[in-house]
């Protein structure tokens, strides 16, 4: 009986490729900045690599606005947030390419608004919280190699 209590949970977890598990540095193949992101962040769910000292990596929704992408960590304050906010390094990865890039931090009301029309359209409900100043929404952007 005990089996079946557990099987459930094995498939949720060997089936959901999308929960945002963390792990360390990804792998892939390096590819410069796009100069058109629809069909890299057409998927789902893309990785996040941050933290360049000790990487940190998450799986996470991204939208396209504009011909940027965007990721959401809601009202979560989460540690892939925490390593932003100290070093805005980040490392996107889709299929098997890999791009660097900066994330900065998006706090203007109208664009959060429009956000979440573009966010429900691609996953099918809004933000759970749409108060822009208590969530963290990141756009990213070329990055400058130091």
């Amino acid at each position: 009986m005990r089996v079946l209590y557990f099987f459930p949970w094995l498939l949720l977890f060997v089936g959901c490729h999308y929960l945002p598990f963390s792990s360390g540095k990804l792998s892939g193949q390096d590819e410069k900045y796009p100069d058109y992101w629809e069909a890299i962040i057409e998927r789902q769910i893309i990785q996040l690599e941050t933290n360049p000292s000790e990487p940190y990596s998450v799986n996470l929704w991204i939208v396209n606005i504009e011909n940027k992408p965007y990721v959401y960590a809601g009202d979560n304050y989460a540690a892939w947030v925490k390593n932003i906010e100290s070093d805005p390094r980040v490392v996107l990865k889709s299929g098997n390419s890999l791009y660097k890039l900066r994330a900065q931090r998006v706090l203007n009301a109208d664009f959060f608004k429009r956000f979440a029309v573009v966010w429900e359209e691609k996953y099918g409900n809004r933000p759970r919280n749409e108060n822009y100043s208590e969530t963290y929404l990141f756009q990213l952007s070329r990055r400058e190699e130091r």
